[in-house]
């Protein structure tokens, strides 16, 4: 019987393990839905927001605030939870968070909102970031397709379901809830994290050093390029005086950032991040992946309701799709690359992604719903097939203390994509549009007068006209990915053994 007790204490201490991880992966998945969730939300609801609190010519700093504060504080997040370990970044993240969302439910005018939601964003980095690199902590490489899976399941539901929610709770109750439903959420996952994550002892903690200079110098410079990016050509024209200055003072305080971090002992964003073929290729590639997003996600809906004339809620449902088979795919994604490799498979998926989006122009006219809807599920299909590899790929070859660095980076760099290609291509659309129209006008009033009823079919064909040629950006951008990993990236991944 002596013989049996250690199985028996070590059966039930892997139990114990099991239940402590799946807890902790609970927590995750409410923390990633928080982040997904409150990308969408507020999109629906700001009729009644602007009603209530005014301030109707500064509403996009809603949307436009939270999401700078979350890309510039990534890499600042990333290298916090490789000095002092992911559970304090996560919980005082999710605090941060928390307390943003308060403070948005009692905001009393429109500048004290869009204050309260560059809060939000500021916690909302270390939830993105840090959850990221929580689930390739969790996992061997063997298994973590399976918690990326779960977490894309969960993004996508929920990026689905926030604009519906958000209607109804501003139509239905108040506004304010919309961040309020926070709470709840963020509490019962601050509760597992904190009784149930149990990091083991690091050396590297015991005598951090945090390059707090270098922390101020990304964000300023990441805050004042990405303003420059978001607002021009919408605020102000692209030379006018606000975006040249901007864009100045943002090179500037690039060259900052170089001088400060070369000198830190500890830099916020190290050069080894660029110098390290995998890594650089995959930060250039998912960068590409933020450009090519923006044509669906941004202007899709557009086309369905100006061009198809669908209804808002059937527009939303052409769009939605490929949320279905992005996650599907990504969670197949593994029985691709175990047998060809990380790369071959991002390549197979970027280059199934730029024909699908190069499809696009050439539907017919107005042709019908199904046919966008069919390219946006094959869509997802094949960005899930190139975006879980490479994340996967290149957290596997790093060690726990450069992990959340390197997951921040690849993150910042998708962000950032994102953030250029909403300038980039709403440049392209309003280009098209003024060359198609005799320079009257630019996508969102011409959207306006097609919804009221005062523009011809002309202006339909010029939209789709639009439209095709952010596809065809897109497109390009996919290419350029394809061409990133062919001729930047290892064909094998150097993967750490575990």
């Amino acid at each position: 019987m002596g013989g049996t007790t250690p199985a028996i204490h070590g059966g039930a201490a892997r139990r114990r393990g099991t239940r402590r991880r799946g807890a902790v992966v609970a927590a995750l998945m409410l923390a990633m839905a928080l982040a997904a969730l409150d990308s969408t939300i507020v999109s629906t609801a700001v009729p009644q927001i602007v009603g209530d609190l005014g301030g109707f010519s500064v509403f996009s700093w809603l949307f436009s605030g939270y999401l700078l504060a979350v890309t510039v504080t990534l890499p600042v997040y990333g290298k916090l939870s490789d000095t002092f370990g992911r559970k304090p970044v996560l919980v005082a993240g999710a605090a941060v968070f928390l307390l943003g969302s308060l403070l948005c439910a009692v905001a009393w005018n429109m500048p004290a909102l869009i204050a309260f939601r560059i809060v939000q964003g500021l916690g909302g980095g270390a939830l993105q970031g840090t959850v990221q690199t929580l689930a390739a902590d969790l996992y061997p490489l063997a298994e973590r397709p399976r918690i990326q899976s779960k977490l894309s399941t969960v993004w996508a539901v929920s990026a689905v379901a926030g604009p519906g929610l958000g209607g109804v709770l501003a139509a239905y109750a108040d506004w304010r809830w919309i961040f309020l439903v926070n709470l709840p959420i963020g509490a019962a996952a601050l509760w597992l994290i904190i009784r149930h994550l149990h990091e083991p002892g690091r050396e590297t903690a015991a005598h951090a050093r945090v390059d707090w200079p270098g922390a101020l110098a990304v964000f300023a410079c990441g805050g004042v390029l990405l303003t420059a990016l978001v607002q021009g050509g919408v605020a102000w024209p692209w030379l006018s005086a606000p975006s040249l200055v901007l864009s100045g003072t943002g090179l500037a305080l690039a060259a900052a950032v170089v001088v400060v971090e070369r000198r830190a002992a500890e830099p916020i964003i190290p050069g080894w991040v660029w110098r390290r073929r995998t890594i650089a290729a995959v930060n250039l590639a998912l960068g590409g992946l933020g450009l090519l997003m923006v044509a669906p996600a941004v202007f899709l809906p557009t086309y369905a309701q100006s061009v198809l004339g669908l209804a808002p809620v059937a527009a939303g449902f052409v769009l939605s799709v490929w949320t279905l088979s992005w996650p599907l795919s990504a969670a197949l994604s593994q029985h691709v690359y175990r047998r060809i490799g990380f790369r071959d498979t991002a390549l197979l998926g970027i280059g199934a992604a730029a024909l699908i989006l190069c499809a696009f122009p050439f539907l017919p006219y107005p042709g019908s719903w199904w046919q966008p809807t069919l390219l946006m599920l094959l869509l997802g299909g094949a960005l899930g097939l190139f975006q879980l590899p490479l994340i996967v790929g290149v957290q596997s070859t790093v060690g726990w203390s450069e992990r959340g660095t390197t997951t921040a980076s690849v993150l910042f760099c998708r962000q950032t994509g994102q953030t250029m290609g909403a300038s980039l291509f709403g440049a392209v659309a309003n280009g098209v549009l003024a060359a198609r129209l005799g320079g009257a006008g630019d996508l969102d009033s011409v959207t306006r007068a097609l919804d009221a009823g005062t523009a011809p079919e002309t202006t339909r064909r010029a939209i789709a006209e639009a439209v095709h040629a952010v596809y065809l950006g897109s497109a390009a951008a996919a290419a350029l990915a394809f061409l990133v990993l062919l001729l930047v990236a290892p064909r094998r991944f150097p993967v750490l053994n575990e």
